[in-house]
């Protein structure tokens, strides 16, 4: 009877961690349904990068108080669950306190996790206040509505919870310490539980052990269900950001790529020695020619779709997008959204028929309308802010040369624009002999 809760823990802990790489290889089978392409240069600024942006957290700073609390929160959750590894030992083998035996430098780590377990308390609370009472206008967007709304306080109330039951467990073990009670030594410093005790006055032994096993099994459980939670929430940047940022596009922001098919059309035609009519070498094996741009998810590069699951709807890049503030549609941070969407659907069909069978939807029109993409400017401020070199313009781009080469539904501004340089050389109606007219005057 004594082995049963180490074998129930045991059973918890590989059910969490089980369920959790199911989803981590969905993502990861997701991620490959897009194009391939090369990310494997500059590997010392790939790490810098890094370094800088989701460990160093070089962006979230410049808004100051956002960017303060965000690293509290976030060096200090994932500090407190080195404890993890701990609770783990104990559980498995029935030890209480393992690490005990560091003597000085377990109080020293026991009061640091305590002190980083309050700042994160209220650096959630904050959060929440912001959300919900200041109401900052960038989580009330349209595109923030039911959903995305629920999980960014969800994800709060979490963390409230666990930081909750980690202090509340460090009491009872406090107060158990102090009782002599069997089984619970004398360790660790508790510099804030310690506040907690004359809640507990009164309690017998039996009740605090009864509560500190309560709390203890509900923080790992708790600790578990996070983890697998993440798979369905906007949080799963907490992993991806790193290698989301190690990949991000280190050519300068205003460089636009070429599409290589159209690049060896244009060589073709500017080679005075080449047959117009002879296909070329990698295009004699049957099947479709390469779709121009992007309609849907599997259109994209596979680093484009990471981007979409790294996204957490901070909400910086539209708050920062010039169309959006003068009250056009585009909404840099919905197009991430709708991405990861379209490709979680995409997913799910997947893993529903064994492979992907036309559901009759695609990525334009039915998640992201012309209007939206016709609305960007080009101008990189999505691209700048993002803490975590998501690139939503690269998207944007993909699915505008789609809607002019595959389906020749630019807008007539941009018609008329291309039908002038054709004729004329240049953007404007005016032949080239009357170009210079205007110095006459």
């Amino acid at each position: 009877m004594q082995y049963i809760p180490n074998i129930l823990f045991i059973l918890v802990l590989i059910a969490g961690i089980g369920y959790f790489t199911k989803n981590v290889r969905k993502v990861i089978r997701n991620i490959r349904l897009g194009k391939d392409i090369d990310r494997s240069d500059n590997k010392g600024e790939r790490f810098k990068n890094m370094a800088r942006s989701a460990l160093g957290q070089s962006k979230m700073v410049r808004r100051p108080v956002a960017g303060i609390l965000h690293i509290v929160v976030y060096l200090g959750f994932i500090i407190i669950n080195i404890e993890v590894l701990e609770i783990i030992i104990d559980g498995i083998f029935g030890t209480h306190r393992i690490f005990a035996f560091l003597g000085g430098l377990y109080d020293f780590l026991i009061g640091a996790f305590e002190v980083l377990a309050f700042l994160v308390f209220i650096g959630v609370v904050l959060f929440w206040i912001r959300r919900n009472v200041i109401k900052l206008k960038r989580f009330w967007n349209p595109e923030m509505k039911g959903w995305p709304k629920n999980d960014g306080n969800l994800i709060l109330y979490f963390e409230m919870v666990l930081m909750t039951l980690f202090l509340v467990m460090n009491a009872a073990d406090l107060q158990l310490q102090a009782l002599g009670a069997d089984h619970y030594v004398k360790a660790g410093a508790y510099p804030v539980s310690q506040y907690l005790l004359p809640l507990l006055d009164g309690m017998s032994e039996t009740a605090l052990i009864l509560l500190e096993r309560t709390c203890w099994w509900l923080h790992i459980v708790g600790i578990l269900v996070f983890l697998n939670y993440l798979y369905f929430s906007k949080h799963l940047h907490i992993l991806l950001a790193f290698p989301n940022t190690y990949y991000g596009d280190l050519n300068p922001k205003g460089e636009l790529d070429n599409l290589e098919a159209v690049t060896k059309e244009v060589q073709l035609m500017m080679d005075p020695s080449a047959d117009p009519f002879a296909a070329p070498a990698d295009d004699q094996q049957e099947g479709e020619p390469e779709k121009f741009g992007a309609s849907d998810v599997a259109d994209l590069n596979w680093v484009q779709l990471l981007n979409a699951y790294t996204c957490t709807e901070c909400g910086r890049c539209t708050s920062e997008c010039p169309a959006n503030q003068t009250g056009k549609k585009l909404s840099p941070r919905k197009i991430m959204m709708d991405t990861r969407d379209r490709l979680k659907e995409v997913g799910d069909n997947i893993d529903k028929n064994g492979s992907f069978v036309d559901d009759g939807k695609q990525l334009l029109n039915d998640y992201i309308t012309p209007e939206e993409l016709w609305a960007c400017t080009s101008c990189n401020a999505c691209v700048e802010t993002c803490p975590v070199s998501i690139n939503p313009l690269s998207i944007i781009i993909d699915m505008r040369r789609y809607l002019v080469m595959e389906q020749s539904a630019a807008p007539s501004d941009l018609n008329n624009m291309m039908t002038n340089i054709e004729n004329n050389g240049a953007p404007w109606p005016f032949n080239q002999m009357d170009r210079l007219n205007w110095s006459d005057e």
